[in-house]
């Protein structure tokens, strides 16, 4: 069940049951010669919106644009400040918290984002406690979980991708992209066929030292088949650990 293809009674009768949401958040930046832009808002929102059919589970409209500044010196990239990242999250919360929702689980998808999420988690939490002084109604509680840690789907991955799984653009996230979107499948000869690893610091150096934007991976070898895989066992454990953090 997605909010953004819900009407107001749908919702009205899902905060009935349930007061959890699931919002994928990720960013937009460039994954090498093969991966697509909106990788890492991608693989949350595929696996996501297949956990939220399957399980009734409500999932928002997918904050795809992150903490990506780095990754400035490749085309199509788009980055926000950390402020603006946080002043977001907490308006996205702050406006399900007044429809009554009280549980909100991030799944991200982009490791530079994990910093400035857990900030805005504490501003978030710095405003429920002191606006929320003699209310009677349970305080909001957000979650943060990268996909790539749910349990049993990093093992997985690597027995997909052996070799060259490295850590940005991977054979792993292309593969979940390949799946939702298959008409989106690109096959580019890369060179190195595992690309180098090493240290990121500003834009311009990142450009230098990882000329086609891989950072130890080889992702050519991503297919269509390794990402059903690897969604499927990614939304069985998101189910789980949802059912449970509505719960709490």
């Amino acid at each position: 069940m997605q909010l953004h293809l819900s009407t107001w009674p749908e919702v009205e009768a899902y905060l009935a049951k349930s007061k959890a949401i699931l919002i994928p958040i990720g960013s937009t930046e460039q994954h090498g010669p093969n991966g697509l832009l909106g990788t890492d808002a991608l693989c949350p929102e595929i696996i996501g919106s297949r956990a939220g059919d399957e399980a009734g589970i409500l999932v928002g409209p997918t904050f795809n644009v992150g903490q990506a500044q780095h990754h400035m010196g490749f085309s199509g990239t788009i980055t926000l400040r950390p402020s603006t990242m946080i002043a977001a999250m907490m308006d996205w919360a702050q406006s399900l918290a007044k429809h009554g929702f009280e549980r909100i689980y991030w799944l991200n998808g982009h490791g530079g984002n994990i910093a400035t999420i857990t900030t805005a988690f504490s501003e978030i939490y710095h405003g429920v406690s002191f606006d929320r002084s003699g209310a009677n109604h349970p305080p909001l509680r957000c979650n943060l979980r990268n996909w790539w840690e749910l349990p049993g789907v990093m093992d997985l991955c690597r027995q997909l991708f052996p070799v060259g799984e490295g850590c940005h653009a991977t054979p792993s996230e292309v593969s979940v992209t390949w799946f939702g979107y298959p008409q989106a499948v690109k096959h580019v000869a890369m060179t190195p066929r595992i690309a180098p690893n090493g240290p990121i610091l500003d834009a311009d150096d990142y450009r230098r030292r990882f000329p086609d934007g891989r950072i130890g991976s080889d992702p050519s070898q991503a297919s269509i088949e390794a990402g059903e895989k690897i969604v499927a066992a990614a939304v069985k454990a998101v189910i789980s650990e949802f059912k449970q953090f509505a719960a709490s």
